[in-house]
Formats: C-alpha cells, structure tokens, sequence
C-alpha cells in the first residue's frame, strides 16, 4: 500500500479539500463531509449506492455490523440509521477516512457507530452481517487476503454482501470467494456493478 497519493493509504499527502454531500436513504437524508485523499471523495459511489440500494438492510438487534473500507462512512452510517439497536464497527486503513467517518457519525447523531483502524476491532468480536465496497485496486491478492481475513468472522449464520464493478473482475472473485469455501450469490446486477451475498464458510447454507 504504498503511494500517498491512494484512498487506500494511511496518509493521504493530498491537499485537504472538504466538502458536504448529501446521501438519500429511505429513512431520510444524511449530510456527509468528505475530502480529497478518501475513496469517492467528491460523491456518493455508484457502487455504494448499489450496495445501500440491492442488500437486504440489517438486523435491528444488539448485533456486531461490519463496513470494511468505510471512506467517510455512508455504508457504516446508513447502517446505523437502519439498524439503531446494532453496533456498527467502520474500519479503514485511511486515517484522514477514519476520522471522517467518526465526524459524520457525530454530526448525524449515530451514536452506535465505531470507526477505526483494522486493529482496533476486538479479536473476539464476530459479525452478523459486513457490508463493502472493497478496494479493488489494492491488487488482487492483497484483496484475498483481506478478504478472507474478515469473512472468516462472520457468525455461522452471517453474511457479507460485496458490491465489485463487473470491468474491475466481480465474477472472477465471486468464482475464487467459491472456490475457497464460501456460498455466493448474486443479488444484483445494476450500473455496472455486481452485488454479492458471501456465506460464512462452512455454514452449510
């Protein structure tokens, strides 16, 4: 991961540009600062969009929920907005993300958001439900990896829904998620995108 100049760095070296984008839900609106050096900086994703749109919203339930690769958090804050009684963990490797995310969370009166870094989340916390946008351009194989590494603390009954644009390679990780052991499906197929719900592996659905 290096390059400062990547969303996917810890450091963005570029130049502080914020600015205030609204997110539409059906549970009303969120207002959303972002900044330059974070994924999507100057929008709302179409991917995200997707994913918000096609997954099936969460369990409102005292349950762990999953935003890996939050950006400035309109996948973990939507969650929490439709899921109030959950605990909804934003994880980023991007600091200048991370921090973001935890301003748009306050500003939004998300109480039950927690962003971090990776590590900051608890080794005994397990999750109902993750929902990404993933950083595709990190390279494949360190998308595996991370991957893989969270995927595998889904609950038994846990799913992951994975939003990958259909150019950037999302039936090629849908059939590797496969071979490695987990159920996929495929929810959507909308602008470009694929939506993927992911089993927990060894679930048995």
């Amino acid at each position: 991961m290096s390059g400062g100049s990547h969303y996917f760095s810890a450091q963005p070296e570029a130049a502080s540009q914020r600015r205030l984008i609204s997110l539409r839900l059906d549970a009303g609106e969120l207002d959303l600062w972002t900044d330059s050096g974070v994924f999507a900086g100057d929008r709302v994703d179409p991917g995200t969009q997707a994913l918000l749109d096609e997954a099936p919203p969460p369990p409102d339930a005292p349950v762990d929920l999953l935003d890996l690769g939050c950006g400035y958090g309109p996948i973990a804050l939507a969650l929490a907005r439709r899921a109030p009684t959950a605990r909804v963990w934003a994880v980023d490797v991007n600091e200048r993300a991370v921090a973001l995310t935890r301003e748009n969370a306050y500003l939004n009166g998300c109480v039950n958001v927690h962003a971090g870094a990776p590590g900051e989340v608890p080794l005994d916390v397990s999750f109902t439900a993750i929902y990404s946008n993933p950083p595709v351009r990190i390279g494949k194989e360190a998308l595996h990896s991370l991957l893989e590494e969270w995927l595998d603390r889904l609950t038994p009954d846990g799913r992951a829904y994975l939003v990958v644009q259909r150019h950037l390679g999302a039936d090629s990780l849908a059939a590797w998620l496969d071979g490695r052991g987990y159920e996929v499906d495929r929810l959507a197929s909308k602008r470009g995108y694929r939506v993927l719900a992911v089993a927990a592996r060894g679930s048995g659905h």
